[in-house]
C-alpha cells in the first residue's frame, strides 16, 4: 500500500483483490472436484474447504472493517497470509495414497 499505510481505500482495493484471488482457487477447486467425481482423491483430500472458506470469510470482514477500522482490515489479510504460510498437505498426502 505504499504512502498510504491505513488509508481506507488502498486497504479495501487491496482486500478486494484477495479476495478476488481466493474465490478464484475455490472455484478452480470446486471445478476440478466437478470434473473429477466426488469419490475421486482430489475431493478426499480438500475435504470440507474449512481453510479456503475461512479464507474468503476474512477478506469479506477485511473489505467491510477497511472504512472504518483499515488495522483491522489489513490485520485480517495478514492473518490470512499467515494462515496459508503453513503448508497444506492434503492433496499431496492423498494422492500419494491413491498411487498405492
Amino acid at each position: 500500500m505504499g504512502e498510504n499505510h491505513l488509508a481506507a481505500l488502498p486497504t479495501a482495493l487491496c482486500g478486494v483483490i484477495l479476495l478476488m484471488a481466493a474465490l478464484s482457487q475455490l472455484i478452480l477447486q470446486r471445478r476440478i472436484v466437478a470434473n473429477e467425481g466426488k469419490q475421486s482423491a482430489i475431493k478426499r483430500a480438500i475435504g470440507h474447504d474449512r481453510k479456503e472458506k475461512a479464507s474468503v470469510l476474512c477478506y469479506v470482514a477485511a473489505v467491510g472493517a477497511a472504512f472504518r477500522l483499515p488495522w483491522l482490515a489489513q490485520l485480517l489479510c495478514v492473518t490470512v497470509g499467515l494462515m496459508w504460510l503453513v503448508p497444506d498437505r492434503r492433496i499431496e498426502k492423498a494422492l500419494q495414497q491413491a498411487d498405492a
